[in-house]
């Protein structure tokens, strides 16, 4: 397929971004075609508002179900991991082996090359290398959800949402007189549109590991609801009178969870795995920006070390409750050049 062709074909969700990302790319002189996929049975109501969408910009919609690829990729990962005790962003699962995944693979079936997302984040070329950028709206960057995406996907894609601030996008959605103009963000995980993941998961079959507080000197304080109602960091749900407010420090191997008092949720190290690095790759004693959630400030950090079970990461100041399953993503500057999944947290530098 030729880059150069103008054509591209636009992930449409039926929300205000990605229905905006369509004009913004014909003003561009793209020839534009949208897909909405279905990955649930929940997802029946975004699928009716892309329809919504396509319908009122004018623009080709094809429907693609993707929902036995979804549950294989995204939500059977996503129960186990939250019945190990982890906290998986599920996002991040599904853009990779999902989301992008069908994006290209029905772009290439139309003979189509360039594919775009109405992300609030921008791409960047250094040499052959493609790099997703920071959005210039810092405050509704989401660089970080794309950290797993890899080269193939990079050099094809386009994201003119990123130039923009959410204002700006909404003023353009009531200047088109679309629907989603004054549609609220989107806050919940597509499939689970409650926000009741424990209960999701126990209805599901899985069987959620049980287990005792234990309090900060040790002692063991009684049952809790399973570690799936808990995450690290977690202050509310825990309904421990110990004389000042605790939060969820770790959920331990074998189901316990250990509380903690206040000051004792930040730590100065994390082991990552599962590693994803852009351009040269990285090295012991590079210094970079992580976020350590989507919404996360980005810190200053170090590499520490690069040993055989992953990617030792030092914060310059503690950082506040770090949670295993999340991800790291590591920024030089602007440029976002890797990350990978927390496996171990730290309250001290470990060892290298």
């Amino acid at each position: 397929m030729d880059c150069s062709d103008k054509r591209v074909l636009v992930a449409l969700s039926g929300g205000v971004d990605s229905s905006v990302c369509v004009q913004l790319l014909r003003r561009q002189g793209y020839e534009v075609k949208a897909l909405v996929l279905r990955f649930s049975d929940a997802q029946d109501k975004a699928v009716a508002e892309a329809q919504t969408a396509a319908r009122q910009l004018g623009v080709p919609l094809t429907v693609e179900d993707c929902s036995a690829l979804f549950e294989r990729s995204v939500i059977e990962p996503f129960c186990r991991e939250y019945c190990a005790g982890r906290t998986p962003n599920p996002c991040l699962i599904c853009n990779p082996l999902v989301k992008f995944r069908m994006l290209c693979s029905c772009a290439d079936r139309m003979g189509i090359y360039r594919v775009a997302t109405g992300h609030y984040a921008r791409l960047a070329r250094e040499g052959d290398t493609y790099y997703v950028r920071t959005a210039r709206s810092a405050a509704r960057d989401q660089s970080y959800m794309l950290y797993r995406l890899e080269q193939p996907v990079l050099r094809r894609l386009l994201l003119p949402v990123g130039e923009y601030e959410k204002p700006d996008i909404r003023a353009e959605a009531e200047r088109l007189g679309l629907d989603a103009a004054g549609a609220p963000d989107s806050q919940e995980i597509c499939f689970i549109p409650n926000g009741d993941y424990a209960g999701y998961i126990e209805a599901r079959g899985y069987k959620v590991p049980q287990g005792s507080f234990l309090a900060p000197d040790g002692r063991n304080l009684g049952p809790h609801r399973g570690v799936a109602h808990y995450t690290v960091g977690q202050r509310r749900g825990p309904g421990i009178a110990l004389g000042q407010p605790v939060f969820v420090k770790r959920i331990l191997p074998g189901g316990d969870i250990q509380l903690g008092f206040s000051g004792e949720e930040f730590y100065r190290a994390v082991l990552l795995d599962d590693l994803v690095e852009q351009g040269a790759g990285l090295q012991a004693g590079q210094r970079f920006t992580v976020k350590i959630r989507s919404v996360a400030k980005p810190v200053p950090c170090t590499l520490l070390a690069r040993r055989e079970d992953g990617l030792l990461l030092a914060f310059d100041q503690p950082a506040r409750a770090p949670a295993p399953g999340q991800a790291a993503v590591l920024y030089r500057g602007e440029l976002l050049v890797g990350g990978g999944v927390i496996r171990e947290i730290y309250a001290d530098l470990p060892g290298i």
